[in-house]
């Protein structure tokens, strides 16, 4: 249908105005806002209102910037600072995120102390760090972070070398628990003695921390970074073959690849329904007193190549029989004195016979080993075949 004179003057007067209006948007944006101080100021005082030097009233910014986190440096350096601060734990005020609220209050007072010209050490840093330390600390120089520059203050306690430092605070040393400082210190010291690349600091650290998950008596006293590297070697050659035994239990369960927490939940197969046997010697028959011994099954990945790595055997090789219910692997313990001592690795088929029974190096079980087999055999009705 024909428009008539008139439509099309609407039209065109429509689309004069939103052509004029679009130059506008163009050549006039949206004002800024204005910097938010007071925001700044009360959320720079909040738990420290009574430690400030000056009044926030006599605060006069001449600031344009409208970044909530500048302005509550600008604030900070307002209120408490009566001496410069290392960016380092100026770096607080900046950005705290991911960090506990905890840990963003402790590094706010340790600013707040360094900032007034009080006594760091005495304000609660001598729990984890001397008085040298303390001093590296706070006259660091460099773009270290908070915790970078922690660690550079420990590590110079172990080296003059600033680089050596500066090369550890910058590894995954930097990102422990600070509970668990005592252990790290003795691994930066370790690397202060025998330093490294970066990179393969950072892979030691992981293989170090995994051995400290697994035993908290673990220690690097006695190793060489040769025997670090050899070490760490072998756990990613374990590692890989728990990811073999793992895929095959998952195949033979019918079961997809899962998340990592579902994987968790089920990382054990069924095995043999025999139960886990322990024995105690009388005192009279007992070599040490407290002597115990007990027999358990191993079902899982990570205890069988533990096994066949402690025990410098094949034993990690039989996952598939155990999977399958062909067989299932036994393992005899002694325990004295705390300490537990790794006696025989048993292999039992689907009779609940013990086909093969080995020691360390694949060598035959002795006769104080065959005494205790023979007890534990008795009672959960197993036959010693060899």
């Amino acid at each position: 249908m024909a428009r008539s004179m008139i439509q099309r003057r609407q039209e065109a007067e429509r689309e004069r105005i939103e052509a004029y209006a679009a130059t506008l948007r163009r050549v006039s944006p949206t004002p800024r806002p204005v910097p938010d101080f007071g925001r700044a100021l009360k959320e720079v005082r909040r738990g420290f209102a009574s430690m400030a030097i000056r009044d926030g009233a006599s605060w006069r910014p001449q600031l344009k910037t409208r970044d909530p986190a500048r302005l509550q440096l600008a604030a900070a350096r307002h209120l408490y600072a009566h001496y410069p601060v290392s960016a380092a734990l100026e770096r607080i005020w900046l950005d705290s995120s991911g960090l506990h609220v905890d840990e963003v209050t402790l590094r706010k007072t340790w600013y707040v102390t360094v900032a007034r010209g009080d006594s760091l050490y005495k304000a609660g840093a001598n729990a984890w760090l001397s008085r040298k330390e303390v001093h590296c600390f706070l006259n660091l120089s460099g773009d270290f972070s908070f915790n970078e520059a922690f660690w550079v203050a420990i590590a110079r306690s172990y080296a003059d070398d600033v680089g050596l430092a500066a090369r550890l605070a910058r590894t995954k040393i930097a990102s422990t628990p600070r509970a668990e400082l005592p252990f790290w210190r003795e691994v930066v010291r370790f690397f202060c003695g025998q330093p490294g690349s970066k990179e393969e600091i950072d892979d030691l650290c992981d293989y170090i921390a995994a051995m400290y998950r697994r035993d908290r008596a673990y220690s690097l006293k006695g190793r060489t970074l040769a025997s670090l590297r050899r070490q760490m070697s072998e756990w990613h050659h374990d590692i890989a073959a728990i990811e073999r035994i793992e895929a095959m239990r998952r195949r033979a369960a019918g079961r997809a690849a899962q998340p990592a927490e579902m994987q968790a939940q089920g990382r054990a197969w069924d095995g043999s329904p025999l139960e886990d046997w322990e024995w105690q010697p009388p005192t009279k028959g007992a070599k040490v007193h407290g002597e115990r011994f007990f027999v358990r099954q191993l079902k899982t990945a990570e205890d069988l190549v533990a096994e066949s790595r402690a025990m410098h055997h094949c034993v990690s090789t039989y996952a598939a029989k155990c999977i399958a219910g062909n067989a299932s692997i036994w393992v005899l313990r002694r325990t004295a004195l705390g300490k537990v001592e790794r006696l025989l690795t048993i292999e039992l088929d689907r009779q609940n016979r013990a086909i093969q029974v080995r020691g360390p190096s694949n060598r035959l079980d002795t006769p104080d080993e065959r005494k205790i087999l023979e007890r534990w055999a008795k009672a959960r009705g197993v036959l010693l075949v060899n």
